[in-house]
């Protein structure tokens, strides 16, 4: 699994940062930062409910 981040669809609202701070964070400017582009399996389900909880659709996943 990759994780992606669009900085620029970002609206800033945290959902990621606070779902899975393994994979994601904030960046100066409050805007999501992937922290570990690859995180295990194990991180899945957490993963995907950040994606889910995105309320811009910012971020995704693929399968690497």
């Amino acid at each position: 699994m990759r994780v992606h981040a669009d900085r620029g669809r970002c609206m800033a609202a945290g959902h990621c940062a606070v779902t899975v701070p393994g994979v994601f964070d904030h960046g100066e400017d409050g805007l999501v930062v992937v922290t570990d582009e690859k995180p295990g399996d194990d991180f899945l389900e957490e993963v995907q409910l950040a994606v889910d909880l995105c309320p811009s659709r910012a971020l995704s996943i693929s399968q690497d």
